[in-house]
């Protein structure tokens, strides 16, 4: 019986992980016209500038805020282009922001503690993928 907990034990341990903490994801104006988003995960930013398209909406798309904050999810996103730029991810947009307009950009937060036991805790759902919102008006 006590070969059998530990042997559970064990089993249950290799799907820890120790957590890192990340930098935190910021957004703010540059030149007036684009956006500048600093603390992405540089791994994940570097696999996907290696495809040919450069999929960064995938990762932190641009919406408008919209008058009612419950239909956010419900948002087309912002047309416009991505440019990596040092450490750093720029976007334009294809008409520039407006200064009356409320933005947010969702962080999709890929990665991370993906252990059983964060499914267990609650913390993820299969799925679905975490996301934080950052708001921002130009």
């Amino acid at each position: 019986m006590k070969k059998l907990f530990a042997w559970l034990v064990l089993g249950l341990c290799m799907g820890c992980t120790v957590k890192t903490p990340d930098t935190p994801v910021k957004v703010e104006l540059y030149n007036r016209e684009s956006l500048k988003i600093t603390g992405l995960n540089k791994l994940i930013i570097q696999d996907i500038a290696k495809d040919t398209a450069n999929h960064f909406e995938s990762l932190v798309p641009v919406y408008r805020m919209p008058a009612d904050t419950d239909l956010k999810n419900y948002q087309p996103m912002q047309p416009g282009h991505y440019q990596l730029k040092d450490s750093a991810l720029i976007f334009t947009p294809d008409t520039p922001f407006s200064g009356h307009q409320t933005y947010f950009v969702r962080y999709y937060q890929y990665g991370g503690d993906n252990t059983i036991w964060a499914f267990i805790k609650g913390k993820k759902s299969p799925g679905k993928l975490p996301y934080t919102d950052l708001i921002f008006k130009p």
